[in-house]
């Protein structure tokens, strides 16, 4: 019994880490473009990681910035959507990835994963949006 209520309580913490990945999918993306970049121009393998880590940190920067300077509501819908499109598809890999083996019916899956992808994507907007509410506010 005790090993059935840890494998749930690991599953669930997993679960908790995974979307919290799946939400900063975009910055994830560029560090780890830039890291690539940066390490094939033989610049190491401590200066690639900085450099990744500097670039995530500037583009989660650039979408909070658009989200604070920018009065018109279309162009702070675009930026983040720019910021959830990638969230989205993780979102969507990450179900698929969990119950491609458990669902049998490939329209059922798509369902599932698709509306997954959108509740990622959704939380990755309302996380970033409440996180430019709270920079711009002081």
């Amino acid at each position: 019994m005790t090993l059935i209520l840890l494998a749930i309580s690991l599953s669930i913490a997993l679960c908790v880490i995974a979307f919290n990945f799946a939400i900063y999918a975009l910055p994830f993306m560029v560090g780890i473009t830039t890291f690539q970049y940066v390490y094939a121009t033989d610049a190491g393998f401590m200066m690639s990681g900085l450099a990744a880590i500097g670039a995530a940190l500037l583009s989660v920067g650039f979408v909070i910035a658009v989200l604070g300077f920018a009065k018109n509501p279309f162009f702070r819908l675009f930026a983040l959507a720019v910021f959830a499109v990638p969230a989205c598809i993780a979102g969507y890999a990450l179900v698929h990835g969990v119950a491609k083996n458990a669902i049998d019916s490939i329209i059922l899956l798509n369902m599932l994963c698709g509306a997954s992808g959108l509740i990622v994507a959704i939380a990755a907007m309302i996380n970033l949006n409440a996180l430019g509410t709270a920079v711009f506010s002081r």
